[in-house]
């Protein structure tokens, strides 16, 4: 990511946080890393743009997106997303960080909550894209 960073040139010092997509607590403790949030601790590392990794947080247990098609895709991210302290997004350009982004239905929502709560703009970054 970092080398994409640098070989397109990419204005990354824009943004005034890099906010990893959250995982519902229970897959957080299952799994016992947010891979989202090592990519973005990697980004900071070069950049040292600071992260928020506890602000936006996923208030709801969906299912797993590999077995829905892209209409259920959004249908069953649609509210799952929740913003603690909306002074902590308020007039600041975020730059979301996921491992893979398919429909772009978890990076969509997770955008729309930060939108909704305050924030000026929102980009996002993924290591992946499926198609």
């Amino acid at each position: 990511m970092q080398e994409f960073l640098t070989h397109y040139k990419l204005d990354i010092d824009q943004f005034d946080l890099l906010m990893p997509i959250p995982l519902f607590p229970s897959k957080h403790r299952e799994r016992g890393y947010n891979q989202a949030e090592l990519l973005a601790l990697e980004i900071k590392k070069k950049y040292n743009i600071n992260i928020s990794k506890n602000n936006l947080i996923k208030k709801k247990n969906t299912q797993n997106h590999a077995q829905l098609d892209k209409k259920e895709r959004f249908t069953n991210i649609q509210g799952a997303f929740k913003i603690r302290h909306p002074d902590g997004v308020c007039g600041k350009s975020i730059l979301l960080i996921d491992d893979l982004l398919t429909t772009g239905a978890t990076a969509s929502e997770a955008a729309k909550t930060l939108k909704l709560n305050g924030a000026k703009q929102v980009g996002v970054f993924c290591l992946a894209i499926a198609t």
